[in-house]
């Protein structure tokens, strides 16, 4: 199996998709599904739902891991 490209915290590039031109550090990879994480891209809408902690429930931001085939390495 060939080394993974991408690893926590470096700077990437969008080059396909809704994010497409975005650059932005990546939070996370996953190698053994060639995915990652990138801040602030394919983020979506989570139902947070009322706890102890959080009474009033409500939504968070999250980010969606994208296919390592559409970032590219940009020099930081």
């Amino acid at each position: 199996m060939a080394k993974f490209k991408f690893k926590k915290g470096d700077t990437v590039e969008v080059i396909a998709g809704d994010d497409k031109g975005v650059k932005a550090e990546v939070l996370a990879v996953m190698p053994k599904n060639n995915k990652v994480v990138v801040k602030g891209v394919k983020t979506v809408k989570k139902a947070i739902k009322p706890t102890e902690q959080n009474p009033q429930g409500g939504f968070e931001n999250k980010e969606m891991p994208i296919d390592a085939s559409n970032v590219r390495k940009v020099e930081a």
